[in-house]
Formats: structure tokens, sequence, C-alpha cells
């Protein structure tokens, strides 16, 4: 597989955060120049994509049957090859601004730690696809401390713990490469699911995964506040069948995730243990760094700080941070050429 050379590189030279929940692109030179939701919506009648991004958002839990809203990843990797393949397409031309390429551009895409070589496979083939000229693969926590603008190419130990929409990424890294690692599918979505369940069980009331979403972001914390946020939520009673509203609190949502956020804990946990002893002692030093859109719970920080036993901050701009990581390669790849997850050893698999 070919490298990035600084000589080599075009302005048209791209990195993408392809999460399951949003997809971040970031162009050489310009930096991120889209945000936007991981969801395409379909007509199943003629296969064609109505809508992509946030205007596909908008539409979830509210299209007609032959209109499928489908959101292409799951848990941080390929679930829908065909659509991925659309919204790659979309954002790729959407970054370079609609014009027509003789070359298609460098892409990296970042991809949750420990995926399987086909799971990365399938990421590269799709970008190829869309129009990539060629795909590097990075994992997402390495690309993540790069953003954070953590030492991970000298021989320290760093921790990091990306909280994503499908998955969250715990690893330690050193000298460029993930020393432990796991990848965990408590995350985004499953504290969302918790919402809905803990919804249905207590006040026999069911709500979709947009409303779940928005009061994990307007109230969700982990911690008692001082002030308590509460939220008037509307959705179906399951006695009647009618429309009811209710009023949850910030202490309803920390009951929720409770169970889901210790299962966190024990596998952060883990890695700490597989960690040898003279890195374990950088990360008791230098702490942990949170990114990912799960680092803005309220109160995360201090509880991760308390149950570890270490510092605990989180990155500015965590939504960003996996994106401008993968930018930074883009724009000086020459420290990071070793980061890359290699085509050949993909192959050496199939």
């Amino acid at each position: 597989m070919a490298r990035f050379s600084k000589n080599s590189l075009f302005s048209s030279d791209i990195a993408i955060d392809l999460g399951t929940a949003n997809t971040l692109v970031y162009v050489r030179g310009r930096g991120i120049v889209i945000n936007e939701p991981s969801v395409v919506a379909v007509n199943d009648k003629t296969n064609q994509v109505v809508a992509v991004g946030k205007e596909a958002k908008t539409m979830l839990g509210k299209t007609p049957p032959h209109i499928r809203t489908v959101r292409p990843l799951s848990h941080g990797v390929i679930s829908d090859f065909e659509v991925t393949e659309e919204l790659l397409t979309h954002f790729i031309n959407k970054a370079q601004g609609g014009r027509a390429r003789l070359f298609g551009p460098r892409v990296v895409i970042g991809v949750p730690t420990g995926v399987t070589n086909v799971q990365s496979r399938a990421v590269r083939d799709a970008a190829s696809s869309a129009g990539a000229r060629e795909a590097f693969i990075l994992e997402e926590p390495v690309a993540g401390a790069i953003g954070a603008k953590l030492p991970v190419v000298e021989a320290i130990g760093t921790m990091v713990l990306d909280i994503g929409g499908g998955t969250t990424d715990i690893a330690v890294i050193a000298l460029g490469g993930t020393v432990a690692a796991k990848s965990s599918q408590i995350a985004g979505d499953r504290f969302n699911e918790n919402i809905i369940d803990f919804i249905r069980s207590e006040f026999k009331l069911g709500i979709g995964e947009k409303t779940a979403e928005d009061i994990k972001i307007t109230i969700g914390a982990v911690i008692p506040l001082t002030e308590p946020l509460s939220k008037n939520v509307r959705g179906r009673d399951f006695a009647t069948g009618l429309p009811r509203e209710i009023t949850l609190t910030d202490a309803h949502v920390r009951e929720a995730i409770a169970p889901s956020l210790d299962s966190l804990m024990d596998e952060i946990k883990e890695v700490i243990e597989a960690t040898p002893p003279e890195l374990l002692s950088d990360v008791l030093e230098h702490g942990v760094t949170v990114f990912g859109g799960g680092a803005l719970l309220r109160g995360l920080p201090r509880v991760l700080a308390k149950m570890l036993g270490v510092p605990v901050k989180v990155a500015p701009d965590p939504l960003t941070t996996v994106v401008r990581g993968a930018g930074i390669v883009t724009e000086t790849p020459a420290p990071f050429k070793d980061f890359f997850i290699d085509e050949e050893d993909i192959l050496s698999e199939a």
C-alpha cells in the first residue's frame, strides 16, 4: 500500500471520522467542513437516496412505509455497505465543493480500535467506491490522542477514552501504537436505550430514539447537580395509546444509565490491568483524556477520576477531537507514517 509522503499530498486530501452517530470531514488546508448525522433516507420503491445527513435525520420516525431512514454504521463499523458508500460519496463530493476532479482525494478514515480485518477492509472499499484515490485507516483513539496534542510518538504512556455513539474506545498509547486497548459497545446509543427502557418501565410511556438523545443532551448527568435539571417529555401512553406528557429530571437519567456506566468502568479497569507497570506509572501521573460526545455528560470526569484514582480531563472540543487528529495526519504525515492499519495485514488473513 502506498504511503503518504509530503510531496505526494494534494489540497484535496481529506480526513473522515466515520461515526455511528455523526460523520465529520476535515479538508487539508481548510479544516472541518462537514459535521452531519450518519443517516441516509432511502426510497424503497425507486431504490434511490432521498436525503443524507441532517436532512435525513429530521425524517427519523416520520417517514411513510416506502422510505427507510438508515444508520449504515452499527457500533462504529459498517452494517450496510451500499448505504455507507452513498453516505461517503455524498460527503466526499460535498467536501470538494461538488466539483468533478480528475483524481479523487486521498482519505484518512478513523475506525474503532480492535476492528477485524474484514471490517477495516470494508471501510477502505467503501471509501474507494465513493471516489477516494487511496484510503488510509487509522484507529480512532490514536487519531483522538493526536487531535488532543498528546505525546503519542514518545515513550510515555497516554491513556484515552473515546465515548462515541456506537462504541467507547479505551486505549493506552505509547511510541505510536496501542499497548492495551478495548472497544466497548457501551456508548451513547446504549445510554439512549437505557433512557427509553427506563421511561417505559417507570412511566409506561413510549418514546423514540431522537427524543432519548435530546433528553440525554439536555438534562443528562452522572452526579447530583447543585441546580437540578428537568425536561418535559411527550410520548405514547401504553395504557391508553394516547399522547401523554411527563417531567423528567437529571436524577431519572442518572438512574437510567447507572448500570451501563458501572459496566463501562469495569471495562476501563480491564485495560488498566493489562497495561505494563512502567506505562501505568505514566498514566497515574498524566491521567486520562476523554473525548467524543459522551465526554459532555455532566460530571463524567469527576466520576471517572474518583473510581479510577487518576486525573481525568476532557479534550478541548471533544466532539471533533478524532477528526482533527486525522486532519493533522493529512497536514503533516511524516511523524505518523507508521500509525496506519496496513492493507498487507488485512490481506494476509483474507
